[in-house]
């Protein structure tokens, strides 16, 4: 039997590509193999911060890999989210995002990359309230103080926020809109830069997350005015929601998940997302991310969380166009 050129060619390829399958499997259940980097697309100190070093902390215990977690700011999280995006699919880099990411097609026009194309969801890692606080100095004790003070000076009361579309831009801007104020946006790259600027009474509000804004009210170095969930917060049940001090319409609550580039493979991703779940069981983790008043700890499935990913950027894609808002 004669072959010619291009068929032995062909078997050739054929060969090598069945020997590479075996091999490829072999990689994606041996993984990790090497260092994993978790991109906070946030500064360091903010609650995304906080929760992703946690985390990371819990993954790298189980996975026997360091786990690390790089802070690359910038565009209201879309450098990081693209920096992701963009990376090879080997299960070595992840993003470590929050409720921001669903909004970020409906806020920028040109995007180097799609939120929801490019990025899967790996696991949504828990759902907590935002508290609404006011430097110690404030004169305001109560949030109907804060509301006539603002209503005082429209256009006067500054307030911080971790960039266009972040969450705490986001929960101010519910809170704004509710209570008809018109505040001054004073952007920064995360919450912790903005809380800095808090307690120096730089600014006069700030929507901070439960996890790392409670422990400011707690010592003192700020005042809570109120959180933004349905219910009272068990870690400070003084403290009214928006909605017992007249503002329902502000009610919020933000959430943080872990996604990866999409074409990552299906077995890296799923074992990623077993061992988070296994890490917030009833341990150390999901008691600490409670205390720091988690209102949830959620550690679903990634089809679970690729359902729920997919509903907040409809859910604030509408509230965003019917508020008039468009993509710049």
């Amino acid at each position: 039997m004669v072959f010619s050129r291009r068929s032995m060619l062909a078997a050739t390829l054929a060969g090598a590509f069945a020997l590479a399958a075996p091999f490829e499997a072999l990689a994606q259940s041996n993984w990790p193999t090497r260092q994993i980097t978790m991109i906070v697309p946030y500064a360091a100190g903010g609650a995304t911060d906080v929760i992703a070093r946690l985390i990371c902390e819990a993954l790298a215990r189980r996975l026997g890999q360091p786990v690390i977690v790089e802070n690359r700011t910038g565009a209201g999280s879309n450098v990081g989210a693209a920096a992701v995006a963009s990376a090879p699919p080997d299960g070595s880099i992840f993003l470590f995002t929050n409720t921001a990411h669903a909004v970020n097609r409906a806020l920028y026009a040109n995007l180097s990359y799609d939120p929801a194309k490019d990025l899967t969801p790996v696991s949504v890692i828990a759902e907590g309230p935002m508290v609404l606080l006011v430097p110690a100095s404030s004169p305001a004790k109560t949030l109907d103080d804060f509301v006539k003070l603002a209503r005082a000076k429209p256009g006067g009361t500054s307030y911080g926020t971790s960039g266009t579309g972040g969450a705490l831009q986001l929960v101010s801007l519910l809170f704004a809109r509710s209570a008809g104020l018109q505040m001054q946006d004073v952007p920064y790259r995360g919450g912790g830069p903005a809380a800095t600027d808090l307690i120096a009474g730089r600014i006069e509000m700030l929507y901070d997350a439960g996890i790392t804004g409670f422990p400011l009210a707690q010592s003192g170095q700020a005042r809570a005015l109120a959180v933004s969930s349905a219910q009272r917060s068990p870690v400070m049940p003084d403290i009214p929601t928006v909605a017992e001090a007249g503002y329902p319409a502000a009610t919020f609550s933000v959430w943080q998940a872990i996604l990866a580039p999409t074409a990552t493979p299906a077995p890296i991703v799923e074992k990623l997302q077993r061992e988070l779940a296994a890490a917030l069981g009833d341990g150390p983790l999901r008691t600490r991310l409670t205390e720091l008043g988690a209102e949830r700890v959620v550690a679903n499935s990634p089809a679970e969380a690729r359902s729920y990913v997919a509903a907040e950027f409809t859910r604030w894609e509408t509230v965003l166009k019917e508020a008039g808002v468009k993509p710049q």
